[in-house]
């Protein structure tokens, strides 16, 4: 992941402080159209390159734009009641321009209007209920695939040009480039293609890709290579919504189209030998997750043959200023439409006068088969992507005869450039600064020094902790990497201190051995995704004197296997001493005597299965990107008195079940289940304790009103929901919904027992005990503030005597989302 993240930090880097090969072959025009006589904008302008089907309309604002590969040198411009202008243009390179058009005397038969349906809304009526007929998704096909993805830094101007931070890279201006979208210049810092072969089956669903080749400036990483296929990278129009970022935008054809556009009936004519309608949309109110665009489709099968779709203005999505996809289809018989070629762009820009980022995909298809069987091979394949060995070493004159295409100079050069620029010195300083900021790691040569956010922090136990950690670089070795820190306290005058080390057998299928020792406080009963103690903000952001800690002694080491993709086991063997303090005692209920330590020595297996997961890795880390398919993690435990000094028997059973689901067009949801069980008879340290969450800093996988050391149990099951409405309900109220605030809701089930058994172990700590009472909190809160902000106000509904709670509370957090 630190390979993969250094690349991330090179785009961030261009773009925070930024940033010709003038000959380019695509031809860019992008354009006004308006009433020469009364100089307003003219919308659904029908413009086109003489003798080809490359056409568009103008928008709302009288605005169009248009690219092509082909040699056409001039644009047609039609409009009912004008007269249609046919302008010369410049083939091969970008232009802007301002078209007057004259209205043309006619005299037109009277028309009768008659109340009723429009015709447009009929067509819509007709697509809707031949979707299922037309959608590719509903077919078993094969095909082949080419894919091709562009990343751009874009707003570049003279002045970013003449920055003394960028004398060394004098040589990548020759590769600046003007975009006919948005008419922004750019400079192309990433190029990627493959080829592939795509199968898909409707019944039962299922897509397999392999990757034959694929090609990407500046990184060889089969993991990246993955997202250059066809599978993760498919907008289809026949969708009721098309999820962008976490956004479910209603399709223009979606069977509820009709209450979220108005349409409009602009044309019709012969595509081929077919006679086709053309359709424009647009919303019928603001800041819903909408499109603007046109269509054409055919008057008898009621496929569509092409459209252009674009975000309309004002949808909440956060730093994406412009999207714009396009399809293009295909007869492949008398009446199944297929796609040929599909684009998208997007305009990635915190404002648009800042610099930002573009990216392209276009996506081609040729030889489509339908209800072809899958090969057995293909059928016998444990993942749905496979990257084909070699896949990343093809030669020249492979891609050369494989393109649909030819690339144009610009872009050819574009992967020596990105090649060159990784060799300049104050590139590599950059990412070393970059990446200390994205990975909270400094990289010195052979070490890796942080993170840093860990380097200073107080609580009541230790008082002022000062610590210093690391870890070995990729430099040092890329199949085994060791860390360690020490840590002082000045309250309780002891040394900290902890030794691992993480070896990769494997890569890709993932195996992995890892051995490590510390000696270090914990906070039992805190969320695994809390903010650690050693945290700084944890420090400030307590709002309950933080004296739980418990100095722990552990020994673990896990053997981790994956079997495929989506599926793995992990064995993990520990020795855990856990020492108790005048805050968390350990006193027998037997006797009354204090127990100096308890020893437990466990053996846990885990399995993990989510499918379709999708996935980076680096040397040592794999991220998970998740899937649209539920995670599901099974852990059994087994601890054995007298092993290694356990002083504990009894087996422990966990299951958590974590799901993240649209729920258009009101937003996505996630549902995650938790239950466990505890076999035998154990200590309050050793139950269940319940994630409490003792800071003002929200916490989803914890109870935020609940305190540690609150609730224990070794039987228990919860349920958590939380639902991101994405301003579906604040984008109806006018000053509000430029404010682009987005609701979220969350609400929390917990319910246990703590057997009689186990009570009779240790005396439970002031405040400690059961909750066969359902414990239950809600909350209700906006996110997106300033884009990074999210404030939740919680309430807690149960269990409201028990000591030191808060019925009602404010919790912050910080999230970048989309």
């Amino acid at each position: 992941m630190r390979y993969f993240k250094k690349h991330i930090a090179f785009i961030v880097l261009l773009g925070i402080s930024l940033l010709g090969f003038g000959q380019g072959q695509i031809t860019k025009i992008r354009g006004t159209v308006l009433d020469a006589e009364t100089k307003e904008p003219l919308p659904y302008v029908n413009v086109s390159f003489k003798n080809t089907a490359i056409g568009t309309i103008t928008s709302d604002k009288g605005e169009f734009f248009l690219e092509t590969r082909s040699t056409a040198d001039t644009l047609i411009i039609s409009f009912v009641g004008y007269k249609t202008e046919t302008i010369k243009i410049r083939k091969g390179v970008y232009q802007e321009l301002k078209v007057e058009l004259k209205p043309d005397a006619v005299e037109l038969e009277a028309v009768i209007v008659k109340p009723g349906e429009s015709q447009a809304n009929r067509i819509i009526r007709n697509i809707i209920k031949n979707k299922d007929r037309n959608n590719p998704e509903k077919y078993t096909y094969s095909c082949k695939s080419y894919n091709k993805i562009q990343v751009d830094i874009n707003n570049i101007d003279d002045d970013i040009k003449k920055r003394k931070v960028f004398k060394q890279f004098d040589f990548i201006w020759n590769y600046v480039d003007t975009n006919a979208v948005t008419g922004k210049t750019y400079l192309p810092i990433f190029i990627t293609e493959s080829i592939s072969d795509y199968y898909h089956s409707a019944d039962p669903k299922m897509e397999k890709e392999i990757i034959k080749a694929t090609k990407m400036s500046g990184v060889n990483n089969e993991s990246v290579a993955q997202f250059t296929g066809k599978i993760y990278q498919n907008v289809n129009i026949y969708d009721n919504y098309i999820n962008i970022f976490d956004q479910g935008l209603v399709s223009p054809i979606s069977n509820s189209g009709l209450l979220f556009y108005k349409y409009i009936l602009l044309d019709s004519m012969f595509i081929g030998n077919r006679w086709c309608y053309q359709i424009t949309f647009k919303p019928r109110r603001k800041m819903e997750p909408t499109f603007t665009g046109d269509f054409w489709v055919n008057d008898s099968t009621w496929a569509i043959v092409k459209a252009q779709i674009r975000l309309s203005d004002m949808v909440n999505l956060n730093f994406v200023n412009d999207m714009v996809a396009t399809s293009e289809y295909v007869p492949i018989n008398d009446s199944i439409w297929f796609p040929k070629q599909l684009t998208l762009f997007v305009d990635f820009n915190l404002t648009d006068k800042t610099t930002g980022f573009f990216g392209h995909k276009t996506i081609s298809y040729s030889d489509v088969k339908l209800n072809a069987p899958f090969p057995e091979e293909v059928s016998e394949m444990p993942t749905n992507l496979q990257v084909e060995e070699g896949a990343l070493n093809q030669k020249e004159d492979f891609w050369a005869d494989a393109r649909p295409f030819e690339l144009t100079p610009r872009e050819a050069g574009i992967y020596q450039m990105v090649d060159s620029i990784q060799q300049v010195p104050m590139y590599k300083t950059f990412i070393d600064i970059i990446n200390m900021f994205v990975n909270y790691y400094y990289v010195v040569g052979y070490w890796e020094i942080g993170p840093y956010y860990q380097t200073y922090s107080f609580n009541e136990i230790e008082g002022n902790r000062f610590k210093i950690s690391g870890r070995t670089s990729n430099k040092f070795s890329k199949k085994v990497m060791f860390d360690g820190f020490l840590a002082y306290g000045d309250k309780d005058n002891r040394f900290k201190w902890g030794v691992g080390s993480l070896y990769m057998i494997n890569k890709n299928p993932r195996v992995a051995l890892s051995v490590r020792y510390k000696s270090d406080i914990e906070q039992l009963g805190q969320s695994p995704y809390a903010l650690t103690e050693d945290n700084i903000l944890t420090s400030f952001l307590r709002r309950n004197p933080n004296n739980k800690l418990t100095l722990v002694k552990d020994f673990t080491a896990y053997f981790e296997k994956e079997w495929f993709v989506g599926l793995s086991n992990k064995i993990t063997v520990s020795h855990r001493i856990i020492y108790p303090t005048q805050f968390i005692p350990f006193v027998s209920v037997a006797d009354g005597s204090s127990l100096s330590n308890i020893t437990t020595s466990t053996v846990t297996l885990n399995t993990r299965w989510i499918k379709d997961e999708r996935y980076v890795s680096g040397e040592f880390e794999k991220v998970s990107l998740g899937s649209d398919w539920p995670e599901v993690n099974f852990d059994i435990t087994k601890s054995i008195k007298g092993f290694a000094g356990s002083d504990y028997d009894y087996w422990k059973l966990h299951l958590n079940y974590y799901h993240k689901f649209n729920v258009n067009p009101i937003g996505y949801a996630r549902l995650i289940i938790d239950a466990g069980k505890i076999f035998g008879k154990v200590p309050y340290p050793l139950l269940q304790l319940h994630e409490g969450n003792e800071t003002y800093a929200f916490d989803r996988y914890a109870f935020n009103m609940m305190n540690y050391y609150e609730f224990a149990s070794d039987q228990y099951v919860s349920f958590y929901y939380e639902h991101h409405f994405q301003g579906f309900f604040l984008n109806r109220f006018p000053l509000i919904r430029r404010l682009k605030w987005r609701e979220v809701a969350t609400a929390k089930y917990l319910i246990g027992s703590i057997s009689q058994q186990n009570q009779e172990v240790l005396q439970f700590p002031t405040g400690l005990g059961e909750v066969s009472k359902p414990y239950i909190e809600v909350s209700a809160g906006v996110e997106n503030i300033f884009k990074v902000i999210r404030v939740d106000a919680l309430w807690r509904l149960t269990h409201l005597d028990n000591p030191n709670i808060e019925p009602f509370g404010i919790r912050v957090g910080l999230q970048i989302i989309f």
